[in-house]
């Protein structure tokens, strides 16, 4: 779907070893899975569950992000969601 709507993410949570459930400023609510996105030397961190449950919301930019500074667009995290 595209729309030209900016998402914001307004809160998060982790449900799972590397799943998060993020609410959007459009109301809906996704699931969403990082067991295969956790590449590369930034996300690296975030396969120890320690590190990824340090996922939290940026108000200024309405992303989430972890305090390594990785951070992962609303866009994405609402195209590959599960709507809960």
């Amino acid at each position: 779907m595209i729309t030209n709507m900016l998402l914001h993410v307004i809160a998060v949570e982790c449900v799972g070893p590397c799943t998060l459930r993020v609410w959007f400023d459009d109301e809906t609510i996704k699931d969403v899975d990082f067991s295969g996105e956790l590449w590369g030397e930034v996300f690296e961190p975030m396969r120890d569950p320690e590190f990824f449950l340090q996922a939290s919301v940026n108000a200024e930019t309405g992303t989430v992000e972890w305090p390594n500074g990785a951070d992962v667009a609303p866009g994405f995290l609402h195209e590959r969601g599960v709507p809960v």
